[in-house]
């Protein structure tokens, strides 16, 4: 049996046209690395299987009839693949020429390093803030909120996308997005895979956390350079996902920041981070539903 380096994961909902871009630019870069591409199909209603199975076959296609989300889609492959480490990717991604092979070869020169992430690009070729400090709540009062649009140069903002660093150096940073990044085998054997009580969303800051935990570390490597045409398929059902964003948050929060206050403070906080997160939700789909309002007028 051949020895791969590498086994991709791409798990992919209603993003024919994104995954089949990125599945051509991994064809393009064949011989940059051996590597196995598993796609998870989550019950898309757009024909994705069907064009994976005529276009790529060299694709190992794992076609659902229900929606395993995104933890579980990526889950169920990582339990199939061969090879010695494991990149996680977006269906709406595309790898750059060349950014593979400087990712394997740093991870192998780098033994500590557990999770490995490539800096991500806008469809428009801007930076995207893809390496972050891990989540506080002043920093999710302030951000994409009425707050954040009244003082938009906020610190605690800033310094949770790490604006004030230009993203153009190697450097440890708290967690990576879950769009495009490498992880070892070993640290895959030690920390696990996503944990399953997130269906999308926080589960690469979750996997992160408990990378740093198990003592290996989080890095940026700007040399790799890959796509993401950010929310492409989140956007097919805007509310739905704000929805299950803000419960990944509350279970990020209650999991792993909450045991770390005053015991006698716990209470307390799970209750006003549940009544934040739900005030913070419901303003946003409330927005979302004056938008499309506003919208049907202006016809």
């Amino acid at each position: 049996m051949q020895d791969l380096e590498l086994s991709i994961t791409i798990c992919s909902w209603n993003a024919k046209e994104d995954l089949r871009a990125c599945l051509a630019s991994l064809r393009a870069i064949r011989e940059e690395a051996s590597f196995e591409v598993i796609v998870v199909e989550n019950n898309s209603s757009d024909g994705s299987g069907a064009m994976v199975a005529d276009e790529f076959p060299e694709v190992i296609l794992k076609q659902q009839f229900v929606n395993l989300g995104f933890c579980g889609g990526h889950n169920y492959a990582v339990g199939l693949m061969k090879g010695r480490s494991w990149l996680c990717l977006n269906s709406d991604t595309v790898v750059h020429a060349g950014s593979l092979r400087k990712m394997l070869d740093y991870l192998t020169s780098h033994p500590e390093i557990g999770i490995l992430g490539p800096k991500l690009l806008n469809t428009d070729g801007s930076l995207q803030y893809s390496a972050r400090k891990f989540p506080n709540p002043v920093a999710a009062m302030f951000r994409n909120t009425i707050l954040g649009r009244l003082f938009p140069n906020t610190k605690a903002v800033r310094e949770y996308l790490m604006k004030d660093w230009d993203h153009d150096s190697i450097a440890d940073v708290d967690w990576v997005s879950g769009s495009a990044f490498l992880m070892s085998n070993e640290a895959l054997q030690n920390v696990g895979v996503f944990d399953p009580e997130y269906f999308m969303f926080c589960e690469d800051v979750d996997l992160c956390w408990r990378t740093w935990k198990a003592g290996y570390r989080v890095v940026y490597l700007p040399e790799a350079t890959i796509t993401h045409h950010i929310g492409r398929s989140t956007d097919k059902a805007p509310n739905r996902m704000i929805g299950r964003f803000h419960r990944s948050m509350y279970h990020f929060y209650t999991k792993n920041q909450l045991p770390e206050a005053p015991r006698w403070s716990r209470p307390f906080l799970k209750v006003l981070a549940a009544t934040a997160l739900t005030a913070r939700a419901s303003g946003f789909i409330l927005k979302n539903k004056l938008d499309r309002i506003r919208r049907r007028l202006s016809r």
